[in-house]
C-alpha cells in the first residue's frame, strides 16, 4: 500500500517540533508522500528545513482567507518568492470563509484572485479552502483562472450540488477525516459519487482526526482510517483507492512516482 497524503500542515508551531517523530510513524503506516502546506512565513522557513531531510515531503504555500487582513500584504510577496524559485509544487490553501470571517470578504476574494493568477502565471495547481462560500470561489475562479488548470478543493465539506460543481470544472476534491465522523452521512454520500480519478484523500494535520482518534492531534499515519471509509463507501479496497488516490496527487502535483 502506497498512501499519499494531499494536505497537511507539517511546519506549523506545534507540529514541527515533533516532526521527525511523526513523519516516522507516517511511513510505518505506508504514507510516502505529503503535501505540507506553508500559511506564514514561520511555516515556509520550516518548511525548508524539512525539504533539507525528507525529499517525499512536498510543499504548497499561500496566505489562508482567516489570515489575509493581518498577512497578506506581506506574506504574499514571501510565497510569490518561493513559488517563482521552485519550492512550491502548488498555490494555497487560498480561497474563501464566510463562516468564520477572520477576514474582510472583499480582501479574501482580492488575495483569491492574486494567487489564482501567480499560479497561473507559474503554471502550478491551486488548492482551494472554501467553506459557505462555493458561489463566490466558482464564480471568481470561472472569470480568473484557465479552465485547463489543475485545482484541488481541500477539506470538501460541502453537500452533494457542490461537489457536483467541483467535478464539473474537472478539479479534484479532496477529503479528511471528517468523513469518517458519525454524523457525515452526507459527506459519505459525496465520497461514493465523487469519480475516482477526481478523488484525493487528506489528514489535514494537526486538525480534524478521524474518529477513533477524536479529540488528539492528526498526523499523517492516521490517513488509513479515512482511507477505508472512502474505499467502503465506493465497494473498492483500500489498497485499490490508496493506489487511485497516490496517482491522481502525483498527477494533481505534476510529480514523478517512486
Amino acid at each position: 500500500m502506497n498512501l499519499f497524503d494531499s494536505h497537511a500542515h507539517l511546519s506549523i508551531d506545534g507540529v514541527f517540533q515533533d516532526i521527525d517523530e511523526i513523519l516516522l510513524r507516517a511511513q510505518k503506516e505506508n504514507v510516502n508522500a505529503i503535501m505540507n502546506i506553508c500559511i506564514d512565513e514561520k511555516s515556509l522557513s520550516n518548511a525548508e528545513e524539512l525539504s533539507k531531510k525528507y525529499p517525499w515531503v512536498y510543499h504548497a504555500g499561500a496566505t489562508t482567507p482567516h489570515d489575509v487582513d493581518k498577512l497578506g500584504t506581506k506574506d504574499f510577496e514571501i510565497f510569490k518568492e518561493a513559488a517563482e524559485r521552485g519550492f512550491f509544487k502548488a498555490i494555497g490553501e487560498t480561497g474563501l470563509d464566510y463562516y468564520y470571517q477572520h477576514s474582510d470578504k472583499q480582501n479574501q476574494r482580492k488575495y483569491l484572485i492574486k494567487y489564482l493568477h501567480l499560479a497561473n502565471k507559474l503554471n502550478l495547481p491551486v488548492i482551494f479552502h472554501c467553506r459557505d462560500a462555493f458561489s463566490d470561489l466558482f464564480k471568481i475562479v470561472d472569470n480568473e483562472y484557465p479552465k485547463d488548470k489543475k485545482a484541488v478543493l481541500h477539506c470538501f465539506t460541502g453537500n452533494i450540488d457542490e461537489a457536483g460543481e467541483v467535478i464539473k470544472r474537472g478539479w479534484y476534491l479532496s477529503l479528511s477525516g471528517i468523513v469518517t465522523f458519525k454524523k457525515s452521512e452526507d459527506l459519505r454520500k459525496v465520497a461514493s459519487l465523487v469519480p475516482i480519478d477526481q478523488l484525493l484523500i487528506e489528514t489535514d494535520t494537526p486538525y480534524l482526526a478521524p474518529q477513533s482518534k477524536r479529540g488528539k492531534q492528526n498526523e499523517p499515519s492516521f490517513i488509513k482510517e479515512t482511507a477505508q471509509v472512502i474505499a467502503d463507501q465506493k465497494q473498492i479496497s483500500i489498497e485499490e483507492l490508496s493506489v487511485k488516490t497516490y496517482d491522481n496527487a502525483s498527477k494533481c502535483f505534476n510529480l514523478q512516482k517512486p
